[in-house]
């Protein structure tokens, strides 16, 4: 700061960030501060953005994800590390598909109508013009992303990364193609992964049914009576003494004439039910298994678009059109045992467009996992890579150690399309992405695309260069930390575990992964359109400015845990910014200077020698709190040290000290921890703290500056601590008895300080004075309250002239309302606790409330009391 800056900061009297943050985004892009140098010495620090879908615009969760994200590169960026964050989008397979053929629908045209090749142009041409929308958002957020590394997975590049890994696992034996249950979607006409069903409990009926008569009846119960049309078994547990005649013998399946046997197997529960269950082997995944174990016919009688394809006056229904159908012809034959309704149960839908999910027995692609999940149990067992918090590596495990194949095909246009042929005599060939085809009569490509988890398997690979041999590969693999939410930890994160460790030689694709909770309204219930309390981030962003949103989301991301938030809560965090604003106005304003090196301790007052120490402190432990991913307890840690203890109390002994001989250093020690406390915040609150520093300092940007080291804990001085916590007892306690006694905040009153403890604290006089509204007493004084404060030196006596200071009347009349209304609530208290009736039925809850308000009033009343008697006589 130059010394004719004096008095004049280089700041408006408020923050508005719709003012600046576009700008000064778009300046930190320009000078290319986010770019990356793969031929850089220094250590590398690499974060790859989960991709969010091309479909996709900012919600909360990516807020969270993101914040996170930038305030970990930022850092090390500023510690030294050559940064990375490299950011791009995934293609969406399902997703993008639904919208062009949304798009599609309104022309009057279907996909089929334009054949594959043109409507694979058409989604370009979606994306290209309006895909992405949520890296603009990204802007916005502050996101210090390497623009120039932008990648999309259906990119050139990384769909060579695809074909390779693909024939890789074809030529090792790990993909293979086979009829297997999988999850299809009758409205997306595709197979579906796991991540992309969402179960919920819906009504339904469960209805129990009679198969055969006589002694050969045997009675199941179904939530899907129209499977049973596919029934080829009956199944009962090998040890069960009710079944044990009827295995082996064969039932009648009713509306169908057919013969079923009865079978054995281990999975049925004798204790659910009836203890014997109807076996759908090509419509139930369970089911499934048996029938491969009793080799049972798998009869499929629904079609893709879950329509009843079995012959009989079923044939052409619907799903849900036939349920109620089948259910009616049995009870007509007399078949159905018990109806039970409504019947809660767990249903799968697709997470795209909410159909009910069908279990359909398909041929499909699968992956082969168990090689590659072993893997990737063993790198987070040995250490490779880290889970944090560590507890939920149980959930981890859990996963990979029990992980079933993975169906990889996908039945859309959209997509990775998988590169196999197939040729004359049944011939099957795999084709890398530097190999030509087969050609000729009677070879065709699969018409299946990949599942798009299987493309952003490679993410931490392939947008770095793989299969290539690249600098980027070799300097920021790899990456350090994968920032995401614990709700995918099984989907995406199993499986660029096991495709990273397969294709990199055992090399994990992360060092660290930190998994945070969910988003949460302020009651803690799950946001959903339907509830209607879904938070758009782009409204906050809006009103209250990137650095609040983001600090807000801070504030909350304990490791793990889910987080609640409300508009309340972002406000608070503009308060704080506006705290942080108007602190480094008055210091600007009083000559705050950076220029020139701290001065030596013995030159310092206790007040500058504690807020340094206590600075040394906070980066110490804000350093351990970053690196144990523990955002919450770090953003913590600087508001209470910025509101609390350098805005609430050392810019106000500042005043005092820069009214004295010690204003040159005050001057020094207020700008050096401004300058430090900016670059803490920064990687958090990038925007205010950015135009602060840059007014504080003149630098060129924090982006590039230095994180400060711990280096003023040398200043730490026990004395100075005791002394200033000294102060801030006596301060609040005055404080505390000025209100009691009805004064005024800004009322100034002669008062006289005594006492032995007050000898050690004579050097804050001054400031005492200063920060309680107290002037010295002239010779006039006369004293009409005291208070007695204990403090470490010994006890201060703080003597009152309030002659004249105050309205006796009013004052009695005011404290005389509030007795009468603290002994009413004594009285209301008291006659709840004494009612035996009230005490027998209240939870112990709502007792325990009642007695603290009871407690609370007998303390009111005596204070009341106590502050009448010593009122003087009017």
């Amino acid at each position: 700061m130059t010394e004719n800056a004096l008095n004049q900061p280089d700041l408006p009297n408020a923050w508005n960030p719709a003012d600046e943050e576009a700008a000064m985004y778009q300046r930190w892009v320009d000078a290319g501060y986010f770019k990356a140098d793969a031929s850089s010495e220094k250590p590398p620090f690499t974060i790859v953005l989960p991709p969010p879908n091309v479909t996709g615009s900012l919600h909360m969760g990516h807020a969270l994800d993101h914040t996170l994200m930038d305030a970990l590169s930022r850092r090390r960026r500023m510690q030294g590390f050559e940064a990375l964050w490299l950011p791009g989008m995934d293609h969406a397979g399902i997703a993008t598909q639904n919208v062009v053929e949304r798009e599609l629908g309104k022309e009057g045209v279907s996909r089929h109508d334009l054949g594959r090749e043109k409507f694979v142009e058409r989604v370009w041409q979606w994306k290209d013009e309006y895909g992405g929308k949520i890296l603009g958002q990204m802007r916005r957020l502050g996101d210090g992303v390497d623009w120039s590394r932008e990648r999309f997975t259906m990119d050139a590049q990384l769909s060579r990364a695809v074909q390779t890994v693909f024939k890789r696992l074809f030529e090792d034996g790990l993909i293979y193609r086979a009829e297997r249950i999988i999850n299809w979607c009758p409205r997306c006409h595709t197979a579906l992964s796991d991540i992309e069903v969402e179960h919920s409990e819906d009504e339904g009926e469960l209805v129990s049914i009679r198969y055969g008569d006589g002694d050969n009846a045997i009675v199941v119960a179904t939530t899907r009576a129209e499977t049973m049309l596919g029934d080829t078994a009956v199944a009962v547990h090998p040890d069960d003494e009710r079944y044990r005649h009827l295995i082996g013998t064969e039932v009648e399946l009713p509306l169908t004439g057919r013969m079923i046997p009865i079978v054995a197997d281990e999975h049925v529960d004798p204790e659910f039910g009836t203890g014997a269950v109807k076996v759908t082997p090509a419509h139930d995944p369970n089911d499934f298994e048996i029938g491969r174990r009793h080799d049972l016919p798998m009869l499929t009688i629904m079609d893709e678009r879950a329509v009843i394809t079995a012959a009989g006056p079923f044939e052409g229904l619907d799903r849900f059109e036939a349920r109620p159908a089948v259910v009616a012809a049995l009870r007509e034959q007399g078949r159905i045992v018990a109806e039970k309704r409504p019947y809660l149960h767990s249903v799968g839908h697709c997470s795209r467009c909410g159909t009910v999910v069908e279990p359909r027995l398909s041929l499909q692609w699968w992956v082969k996992v168990e090689p590659l999940a072993k893997a990737a149990a063993e790198a987070v067992r040995d250490g490779r890579t880290k889970i944090h918090p560590p507890e939920l590596a149980k959930r981890y495990f859990d996963w990979v150690d029990n992980m079933h194949d993975w169906t990889i095909s996908r039945q859309l246009w959209w997509g990775h399309r998988i590169p196999v042929w197939y040729g004359p005599n049944d011939k099957v060939v795999c084709v890398g992405p530097d190999e030509e085809p087969p050609s000729g009569e009677g070879w065709t490509q699969d018409t299946d695309v990949l599942d798009t988890w299987f493309s952003s398997g490679l993410w931490p690979m392939s947008t770095l260069g793989w299969p290539d041999d690249t600098l980027d590969l070799r300097k920021f693999y790899p990456t350090s930390v994968l920032v995401t939410g614990y709700d995918i930890l099984f989907f995406w994160v199993a499986r660029m575990m096991m495709f990273g460790l397969y294709v990199m030689d055992g090399k994990q694709p992360f060092d660290h992964v930190f998994l945070h909770g969910l988003i949460r309204d302020e009651q803690g219930k799950k946001m959903s359109k339907a509830r209607g309390n879904v938070i758009d981030p782009l409204d906050w962003l809006d009103k209250f400015g990137a650095d609040a949103t983001r600090f807000t989301l801070a504030r909350g991301a304990n490791p793990g845990n889910d987080m609640a938030i409300a508009e309340e809560w972002a406000a608070g965090s503009r308060s704080f910014g506006t705290k942080l604003w108007n602190a480094t106005r008055f210091a600007l304003m009083n000559g705050a200077n950076v220029s020139a090196p701290l001065p030596p301790a013995a030159e310092l007052t206790e007040a500058d020698r504690w807020i340094l120490g206590r600075l040394g402190a906070v980066v110490s432990e804000v350093d351990e709190l970053f690196d144990g991913f523990q955002f919450a307890k770090l953003s913590g840690v600087l508001y209470q040290f910025v509101w609390n203890e350098l805005c609430d109390w050392y810019v106000e002994l500042a005043k005092v000290q820069f009214a004295g001989d010690a204003a040159e250093n005050t001057r020094l020690v207020l700008g050096h921890v401004l300058d430090a406390v900016l670059r803490l915040l920064h990687p958090i609150m990038p925007f205010i703290t950015e135009r602060l520093w840059k007014a504080l300092t003149g630098g060129e940007s924090l982006v590039i500056a230095a994180w400060p080291a711990p280096e003023t804990a040398a200043y730490a001085d026990a004395v100075a601590d005791q002394r200033v916590a000294d102060v801030q007892k006596l301060v609040t306690e005055v404080r505390r008895f000025r209100s009691e006694q009805g004064l005024k905040p800004g009322q100034k009153v002669a008062a006289r300080i005594s006492g032995d403890g007050f000898a050690a604290l004579s050097a804050h006089d001054a400031a005492v004075r200063s920060l309680v509204r107290l002037t010295e007493a002239g010779d006039e004084f006369t004293a009409s309250v005291a208070l007695e404060v204990a403090l470490s030196s010994g006890v201060v006596e703080v003597a009152l002239d309030l002659s004249g200071a105050i309205d006796v009347v009013a004052e009695r009349k005011r404290l005389e309302k509030d007795l009468g209304l603290a002994e009413k609530e004594l009285k209301q208290t008291e006659g709840k606790l004494g009612n035996q009736a009230f005490l027998d039925k209240a939870p112990d809850a709502v007792i325990e409330k009642i007695r603290a308000r009871r407690d609370t009033a007998v303390s009111d009343i005596e204070r009341i009391n106590a502050r009448l008697a010593a009122l003087p006589t009017a």
